[in-house]
């Protein structure tokens, strides 16, 4: 097998001098084999936009030699890609309106999907969406209003709030990519990491509260993104020339990055913890601070939460690990999986603690099964114990014990708040996260007039951040005028749903998810009127295409997740918190026949639930055998089931 670098397909340039040499990729060979080690050279980089001078260092062209570990075709792309360059700076140069398979699963790396309108039939009309990677949810106003305006010259007219507290940008040209990454990096946003094989936007809490606990949650969530962030340049080579316009890393994110004490490195290669292969497959982090579980604490690879002491001064990080919602539809070894307890590291420790974590995935997930290579599966295989162990190699440490922690609520921030520094935030409402007509327009003007930053939530929603007390008053007119509600008028049934943008340009949906979900709350809320349940009665629902769980269903009381045309499992069981997983309960229900299942069961809630219990806490209460036995006999009257 190759070590670190490219294939002997790959052009390198003319001017060459051996400076070093690489340690093999471990993570790909069979144990027990020494490591493979190849000369290494500085090369003139492969420039898409015209010659380029920065000096990159890459392995010397080697042929593959024979490896009984098999490996996926996506991992042979990134071997050969000069570190996420080639092929897709060819492609980008050709005048073809898409890019090859190869060029596809790389572009994912700087941002993109390649997509295209599945609402149109005959030839295949490309486009791409851009992902942005904002940690912590945080967009500057300059950013903001570029991202607005891409949407309007480049994109579909709208922007998209994803579950990630990223945006997304729908209906980019091929043509037009360069101009729209160059014009968000240069207003200081990044695509870099959005998608692809490494660890994507780092959550945390996106309310800009002043104190202590939040503050240092939201620097921890930078510092993360920042030591996980690709280091070989390509981005910027790519699509600014080779110009990086991001301001200077914090010291102890350079030392812990190219601290290798514990042979967590490849030495002097552009990518020191990535390496060529970068992860198995996308890697997702949270931060947030005890109680507040606005992030989905436990859907994530890992999942950090700060403990302070008794004077609030922040001490160091419980530690989850293992979460991830994607699975296969008929495949039972695959699943959603909540996170483990991995234990409590002090402050100074976490940078280290999570390489320590994000290098055992390199070296130990699955690279030849993709449907398995997340490490929630390499976690189920091993158990956490020896999870935990050989993650303290690679760290140098002992983990300690897990602390203790209060319960955890599902906190939106919707609404006027104060932020502790004398100024106020305010929370809106955004069904399933797309920002478009009279909202987009009115957003822009408040946020141009009162030069407002802006933070993105991981439900889809958006916080105009400090704001003078004085303008609270003709912000509120000019939103209640643009028809942006007050979330004291917001159905509570919209507030807590989400669901994924699914068809007509995700190339996986197999139903609808976005624009489906308007209706079916509706409905939903008609059988609650039926039955007799108050307007303050909601449930968490999350609805999407297909069963890659974009939008955490398998975390929803009340979960819709698409089988087939039309066609939806329910699944049931998740709770107001997001603290447990939901169960699949049905299969292949049609759209126009749940009613059929969903009026049945919440009668049965209206009924027999306890007092204050939710309705995922009733389900799991009552068990499935006894809510599909009362389903099955439903008939419109309650008495005859029960």
């Amino acid at each position: 097998m190759a070590a670190i670098g490219v294939s002997s397909s790959m052009p390198l340039g003319n001017d060459t001098k051996k400076i070093a040499r690489f340690r093999g990729f471990r993570g790909l060979r069979p144990t027990g084999q020494s490591s493979m080690v190849k000369s290494a050279y500085y090369v003139r980089p492969i420039s898409l936009f015209g010659s380029s001078t920065i000096v990159r260092a890459v392995s010397t062209p080697v042929k593959p030699e024979p490896s009984d570990v098999k490996r996926s075709k996506v991992e042979i792309f990134k071997e050969k890609s000069n570190f996420l360059r080639y092929p897709l700076n060819e492609e980008l140069q050709s005048e073809a309106p898409s890019i090859n398979e190869a060029a596809t699963q790389l572009i994912k790396f700087h941002g993109s999907y390649q997509q295209t309108n599945r609402d149109e039939r005959g030839v295949k009309s490309y486009q791409f969406m851009l992902r942005t990677k904002n940690p912590c949810g945080r967009v500057s106003n300059g950013l903001y209003l570029a991202m607005d305006t891409l949407a309007d010259e480049f994109g579909i007219g709208t922007l998209r709030l994803t579950t990630r507290q990223t945006f997304q940008l729908h209906g980019v040209m091929k043509k037009n990519l360069k101009t729209v990454m160059s014009t968000i990096i240069q207003n200081m946003g990044s695509t870099l990491g959005a998608c692809g094989d490494l660890n994507r936007n780092v959550l945390a809490p996106a309310a800009p509260y002043k104190s202590k606990d939040y503050l240092f949650a939201q620097e921890t969530a930078d510092n993360i993104a920042a030591l996980l962030t690709p280091q070989s340049g390509a981005y910027y080579d790519l699509w600014v020339d080779g110009e990086k316009a991001m301001s200077a890393e914090p010291p102890e994110v350079v030392e812990a990055r190219n601290d290798n004490s514990h042979e967590t490195n490849f030495p002097d290669s552009p990518e020191p913890i990535y390496g060529t292969q970068f992860l198995p497959r996308k890697f997702k982090v949270a931060v947030t601070v005890p109680t507040d579980n606005s992030v989905d604490i436990l859907t994530n690879d890992v999942g950090i939460v700060v403990v302070s002491d008794a004077h609030g001064e922040p001490q160091g990080f419980n530690i989850y690990v293992g979460g991830g919602m994607g699975r296969t539809h008929r495949i039972k070894t695959t699943f959603a999986r909540l996170g483990d307890e991995l234990g409590y590291v002090p402050k100074e420790d976490i940078l280290y603690v999570m390489k320590a974590i994000v290098v055992t995935q390199r070296e130990n997930g699955r690279r030849d099964e993709r449907r398995y290579s997340r490490m929630k599966y390499l976690i189920d295989d091993w158990g956490i114990d020896k999870f935990r162990s050989v993650v303290e190699q690679y760290y140098g440490k002992k983990i300690e014990p897990f602390k203790e922690l209060p319960e955890w609520e599902f906190v939106d921030y919707l609404g006027w708040h104060e932020q502790g520094d004398g100024t106020m935030f305010c929370g809106l409402h955004i069904d399933s996260g797309r920002i478009g007509g009279t909202t987009k327009k009115t957003l822009r003007a408040i946020i141009e007039k009162y030069n407002l930053d802006v933070r993105l939530t991981p439900n889809q929603n958006i916080i105009l951040t400090n704001i003078n007390r004085a303008w609270r008053k003709p912000i509120s007119t000019s939103l209640a005028e643009a028809g942006i509600l007050d979330i004291k008028y917001v159905d509570p049934l919209n507030v807590t749903a989400m669901a994924c943008p699914a068809l007509p340009l995700c190339p996986l949906a197999i139903t609808e998810a976005e624009r489906g979900i308007p209706a079916l709350l509706k409905r939903v809320r008609a059988i609650f009127d039926k039955v007799g349940l108050k307007h303050y009665d909601s449930v968490v629902i999350r609805v999407t295409g297909c069963p890659n769980g974009c939008a955490r269903p398998y975390m929803a009381e009340l979960g819709f997740v698409g089988d087939g045309p039309n066609s939806y499992q329910i699944w049931l069981g998740g709770t107001p918190n997001q603290m447990s997983l939901a169960k699949s309960f049905k299969d292949k229900v049609k759209i126009h026949d749940l009613e059929k299942v969903l009026e049945p069961l919440f009668s049965y809630w209206k009924m027999k639930s306890l007092h204050g219990e939710s309705f995922g806490d009733f389900t799991n209460r009552l068990g499935f055998d006894q809510l599909t036995e009362m389903v099955d006999k439903w008939d419109g009257s309650l008495e005859k089931v029960i």
